[in-house]
């Protein structure tokens, strides 16, 4: 079994920061590329970044995250973090941690999500 837990999430004021942060546990071998994706009310998942386990970042094509948001990740930890300033209305989404893990050494890889965190941004 294997469990990401998220936290981090809340209401906060435009212009402000939050810190989200996903631990994964359980049954791991290794754990791939790591990512947070988000849904906003009424919209699809999207992707928000990725991060190689190697620190490799990768972020949303749109300029709607470059350069507000940070993705960062802590092998010893299994942990991964998304750092999001100057946040805006439209950022108001439950966002949700991803992760490619292998539980067994030899065995498959499978695709875990945690269970979301809500992120309101309102004055």
């Amino acid at each position: 079994q294997v469990q990401l837990v998220e936290s981090g999430g809340g209401l906060v004021q435009p212009g402000g920061s939050l810190r989200l942060s996903c631990a994964a546990s359980g049954s791991i071998f290794s754990i791939n590329d790591m990512g947070w994706y988000r849904q906003a009310p009424g919209k699809e998942r999207e992707l928000v970044a990725t991060i190689t386990r190697y620190h490799f970042a990768n972020y949303a094509d749109s300029d709607s995250v470059k350069g507000r948001f940070t993705i960062s990740r802590d092998n010893a930890k299994n942990t991964v973090d998304l750092q999001m300033e100057s946040l805006k209305p439209e950022d108001t989404a439950v966002y949700y941690c991803n992760a490619n893990i292998q539980t067994a050494k030899g065995g498959a890889n499978g695709v875990y999500w945690g269970q979301g965190t809500q992120v309101t941004v309102s004055s």
